[in-house]
């Protein structure tokens, strides 16, 4: 097998719960077991050198929906364990699923996940400006119902609902670089970096600890790529390409574009805040750390974009 350069894959949700469904254990596994389908073809492929990232915005929050109900009961979990929990139980669904995919090609390869901490500045203005969506979608009525209830921030995302919006700090460093890095050059396939990582900060003693936060999983693989020195970072969504003038009569699919003339559409305003616009910050500001090339496209296309026949390719 030709080994191809390292690649960094950042999931989008759908490759994990799917729009239209309820999001169960059982709807979440089987639409797991067709993305990993896919990736399960890289490798096989040459593509042997993979982390995966992944969102997990409806995970978590129904973990906090599901804490909040439950707090006359039990103990209730804060924001940072949340994701911590997610991190861990999305983890071990990718990597079963995955590994079996790879089983049924006669490929033993070893697939690990691992909880990953993600620092961030204490005094980012996110904290005093919620954007980040998390959660359900819901429709307006829903949205106000929650926003007087429980004292939700809701913000409608993007024409597709209503979601909480929680602080959403730029992610500065991977605590658990040294040790992803080191599967990923022996061979292993690792997932980190799930949700955009555990948020943690410093306080005063120069100790870590846990905010009520969450970071955007585009910017975060990003970061991750560059640590680890991968070539590629790969970044998958509902679409086949990113577009300008996306939605309209007269949209274009971005195919190979520079850095340069990313840059200028994002000034113009081309990319919505709450899809497409964190993948393009994060895909420039890998190239601009010393990546190599970004790729944006749909899960099934992903292959194919790494040969060059679809997806937006961003290269300096």
């Amino acid at each position: 097998m030709i080994k191809k350069g390292g690649i960094v894959i950042a999931l989008g949700g759908n490759a994990i719960s799917k729009p239209g469904m309820r999001g169960t254990i059982q709807e979440q596994f089987y639409s797991t077991s067709e993305s990993m389908e896919h990736i399960a073809e890289l490798v096989i492929n040459g593509y042997d050198r993979i982390i995966i990232t992944h969102g997990n915005g409806p995970q978590v929050g129904a973990t906090i929906l599901r804490s909040e109900i439950a707090s006359k009961t039990v103990y209730p979990l804060p924001m940072d364990t949340c994701v911590a929990d997610t991190q861990g139980g999305m983890g071990y669904m990718i990597q079963q699923v995955l590994t079996n995919s790879l089983r049924k090609r006669g490929v033993k390869l070893p697939v690990a996940t691992i909880v990953t901490q993600v620092m961030v500045d204490a005094k980012d203005p996110s904290f005093d400006n919620p954007s980040k969506p998390v959660g359900m979608f819901y429709n307006e009525r829903e949205a106000q119902e929650l926003h007087i209830g429980r004292g939700w921030i809701m913000k409608e995302d993007s024409g597709r609902g209503w979601r909480r919006v929680v602080p959403s700090p730029k992610p500065v460093k991977i605590l658990e670089s040294e040790p992803i890095k080191t599967l990923f050059n022996k061979g292993y396939i690792v997932i980190a970096g799930g949700g955009g990582g555990v948020s943690v900060s410093l306080n005063r003693h120069n100790l870590f600890y846990g905010t009520e936060s969450v970071i955007d999983k585009d910017l975060t693989s990003s970061i991750l790529a560059t640590e680890v020195e991968a070539e590629t970072l790969i970044i998958l969504t509902q679409v086949e390409f990113a577009y300008l003038n996306f939605g309209k009569a007269d949209q274009t699919a971005l195919k190979r574009v520079t850095a340069s003339e990313l840059k200028q559409h994002l000034a113009n305003g081309e990319f919505a805040a709450g899809s497409m616009k964190p993948k393009i910050k994060a895909s420039l500001d890998f190239l601009e750390h010393g990546g190599k090339k970004v790729i944006i496209t749909s899960i099934p296309n992903c292959l194919a974009a790494l040969r060059g026949k679809t997806g937006t390719v961003i290269q300096k």
